[in-house]
């Protein structure tokens, strides 16, 4: 008898061992054109292959079955601008509500972690498209106007706004959601074709830190040796464009900057030497700038006895916002300059600013000793320095 019932524990484990590897699927299309097609199609290498597709019926509801081994992306596709990535793992019992237009942004997704961490991810990108497109629809409704050219910095300056804003909520999404493949997705997002969310150079890291973690954990998978292999290319050819091109890794000196702080007498770069120096630039009409200068403030308070400064350029284009702006954040401790000229302020093509904020730190001589430091990337650096 005991033997008997050794057997059927034996069994019984084995079987709760085998997971259920089919992928279920059930959908709704709200407002379905009845007669057409919803296609599924596995993302494999360079190509999709369509695996499976039904006809839309007249209630709009839908059902796939999938079998599959491991994490992998599928499209739910009506036509080549209509369809949704979806991230699946085996036996996950997925259900979900889209508008039949819309298949990207669906209203209610459960049952995979991976989709619904790429829906929520496009459903907040959605609503900044929105926006770029609303100011490009108002570019389009004021050709000829006098004031054209100054709306068009206005629209410029709002665009670059919301990048910089879906760049930094880009980049916690992907830090919250290390682990999971979707983030090999979320790095390639775009607000409009051929403008990304993320800046291959500018965000290198991020491509870095995606590629190691998805390399060591689906090495095999050919989306992410696809990655690897780009993040690869990236940074040999950022490499050769450094030795091309000294940057600040070789501790070239700042450039010189010589501009009207707010009582209109100039100031120069060079004048802080003697002094750590964090050159940042900025605007009042930044979001990213302003939520950031907190960081600043506790910075300069931190430090500044121990021998650090701040040379803060603005790239505002009216005095008042400006002093405004230094006002409201409490920035009146350090020196403040602008030439008040907006993205055609001489700094831009000096410092190859092609976003703000952007800030380098500098050495007592003057010599850029690292960029771009935020947040708590910048405190441990100043503790390095100072501690």
């Amino acid at each position: 008898m005991c033997r008997n019932l050794s057997l059927l524990f034996l069994i019984a484990a084995l079987l709760s061992g085998c997971k259920n590897k089919t992928v279920e699927i059930t959908g709704i299309l709200e407002k379905a054109r009845p007669g057409e097609y919803v296609f599924v199609q596995k993302l494999e290498s360079n190509k999709l292959v369509t695996v499976d597709s039904v006809i839309v019926p007249q209630d709009g509801n839908y059902e796939f079955k999938l079998k599959i081994d491991f994490p992998s992306f599928y499209l739910l596709k009506i036509n080549q601008n209509n369809f949704l990535t979806m991230l699946l793992e085996p036996g996950e019992k997925i259900k979900m509500t889209s508008h039949f237009d819309s298949l990207n942004y669906p209203a209610v997704v459960e049952g995979s972690k991976g989709t619904k961490l790429l829906a929520d991810y496009n459903n907040t990108l959605l609503r900044t498209i929105k926006k770029v497109r609303l100011l490009s629809e108002i570019h389009d409704r004021n050709l000829g106007r006098p004031d054209f050219a100054f709306l068009t910095d206005s629209l410029d300056n709002l665009g670059n706004g919301y990048l910089n804003e879906m760049n930094i909520f880009t980049k916690k999404y992907i830090d919250d959601n290390l682990p999971s493949m979707a983030t090999l997705v979320i790095l390639y997002s775009q607000l409009a074709p051929g403008v990304y969310v993320m800046n291959p150079e500018r965000d290198l890291g991020y491509f870095k830190k995606v590629d190691s973690v998805l390399y060591k954990k689906y090495p095999e998978y050919d989306p992410v040796i696809t990655l690897h292999n780009q993040v690869k290319e990236m940074i040999a050819y950022f490499d050769s464009q450094k030795m091309a091109s000294p940057g600040p890794d070789e501790k070239i000196e700042a450039p010189e900057i010589a501009l009207p702080d707010p009582k209109g007498d100039t100031i120069r770069l060079s004048s802080t030497r003697g002094s750590y120096v964090l050159l940042d630039f900025w605007a009042s009409w930044c979001p990213p700038c302003r939520a950031e200068n907190p960081n600043l403030v506790r910075a300069y308070t931190l430090y500044h006895n121990k021998g650090f400064q701040i040379f803060q350029v603005s790239l505002d284009k009216t005095r008042d916002a400006w002093l405004k702006g230094i006002q409201d954040d409490r920035l009146d401790k350090w020196i403040h300059v602008s030439d008040l000229k907006y993205w055609n302020s001489a700094v831009v093509p000096l410092y190859r600013i092609e976003s703000i904020p952007a800030n380098y730190l500098l050495d007592k001589d003057g010599r850029i000793i690292d960029t771009n430091l935020r947040g708590d990337a910048l405190q441990r650096k100043l503790a390095e320095l100072f501690n």
